[in-house]
């Protein structure tokens, strides 16, 4: 992949339990790389779910190879949040990811 095409920064988190003074757990989540990426949106759509309308938008994430990503991390683009839907190894040769994300409310 050449380099041009990476032009837009992003954060990758992963989540983590942590206790409170009570021994209730809250979610937070942590940075644990910022790397450069292609961001490509695409499909959209919208539907009714509990009597409310959902938009939901699906966006293409591709970035140099990193063993650590996984599903269940989240990915930061400026004020938006990426859910991970799943993780291709493009040609099985360690070098690029090719990520499909949902982006959500937050």
């Amino acid at each position: 992949m050449r380099a041009g095409k990476l032009r837009h920064r992003v954060i990758f988190k992963a989540s983590s339990a942590v206790k409170d003074g009570y021994g209730a757990e809250t979610l937070t989540w942590t940075t644990y790389a910022t790397v450069w990426a292609a961001i490509e949106p695409i499909s959209g759509r919208e539907m009714i779910q509990a009597d409310q309308m959902q938009a939901e938008t699906t966006i293409r994430v591709r970035v140099r190879y990193n063993a650590s990503v996984e599903p269940e991390h989240r990915i930061y683009f400026g004020t938006r949040v990426l859910e991970i839907v799943s993780v291709i190894n493009l040609t099985e040769r360690n070098r690029h990811l090719e990520l499909l994300c949902k982006e959500i409310d937050t």
